[in-house]
């Protein structure tokens, strides 16, 4: 795809809290997997590269919220007046992860850097010949701010008459879900250094400090209320009797044998995660090299 900028222009973005009331997505919710392959592309790139560009793969939820779960790199070219996108790479990726997962469909676009700029509404343009209202992510991996800052965009047209003038920006809420797991790999990837990096082992040590912490912060309150110095709430009480009710009635062994046979079965799958991995970025190192030659 090739398109010349004359035809296109950009008007920077506005904050969300001026986004119109027309704009139909509510909420950009990303999970962990979309930043961690996004950050992988960017130090993959080629050295002429400035910044990656990718699919993003999800959903869209009743409630107008796009649920961003996958994504993969496109190789592209862009220039001060124009930008091409490799389209039938593209649709190779989409029709090899429709056939591990249907129900994800193309919700959107990424690219690498602090926000958009003169070739996004260019790469824009396409998507949204693939799909109705795409979405478009960026990640500062460059840590303009300080870290790495992600934001989500939609666009609309700005016309006078029948002619139309620019693609406005507009950014909305971004909902990044993820567990205490998932969270220590992030927050290293946010820092513009780290010591070293956590292995699984630390991980799960930092997560269970946490859990730790919680457990003593519910034992402050309950302890609080009991004792008058703290008001009673039902709502909190129902959730402690919940949490309290779905620990299983075992004897201490039994239940120590049960949690490190858990633990087992989840390091094995970390290990068969991470083989999966290192096939797949085989794979495409393969692919990307045959389409090249």
């Amino acid at each position: 795809m090739a398109a010349a900028s004359e035809h296109t222009v950009l008007q920077f973005v506005a904050p969300s809290s001026t986004a119109t009331a027309t704009t139909s997505v509510l909420t950009a919710r990303i999970h962990p997997l979309v930043i961690f392959n996004v950050c992988d592309c960017f130090v993959r790139r080629p050295d002429s590269a400035e910044r990656v560009i990718g699919t993003l793969l999800g959903s869209i939820l009743p409630d107008g919220t796009v649920d961003i779960r996958n994504s993969y790199a496109v190789p592209h070219n862009e220039s001060s007046d124009q930008v091409a996108v490799d389209i039938d790479y593209h649709h190779n990726m989409l029709a090899s992860h429709l056939k591990v997962n249907p129900k994800e469909i193309i919700v959107g676009w990424y690219s690498t850097g602090a926000g958009v700029n003169g070739g996004s509404a260019l790469i824009h343009e396409f998507y949204a010949r693939e799909v109705t209202n795409p979405i478009h992510l960026t990640v500062d991996t460059g840590f303009t701010n300080g870290e790495g800052t992600i934001k989500a965009f939609v666009s609309s047209n700005l016309s006078l008459g029948d002619r139309q003038l620019a693609a406005q920006f507009q950014e909305i809420p971004v909902d990044l879900r993820m567990v205490d797991a998932e969270r220590v790999g992030f927050n290293v990837l946010k820092a513009t250094s780290v010591d070293k990096l956590p292995n699984d082992l630390e991980g799960m040590e930092l997560t269970m400090e946490r859990l730790l912490t919680l457990i003593n912060d519910v034992y402050k309150y309950v302890d609080s209320v009991v004792e008058g110095q703290t008001a009673p709430d039902n709502n909190i009480g129902r959730f402690i009797a919940d949490a309290v009710a779905s620990l299983p009635k075992l004897p201490p062994q039994v239940f120590d044998d049960l949690v490190n046979d858990s633990l087992q079965d989840q390091l094995l799958l970390l290990y068969l995660s991470s083989i999966t991995r290192t096939q797949l970025s085989l794979a495409e190192k393969l692919n990307t090299a045959a389409q090249m030659l």
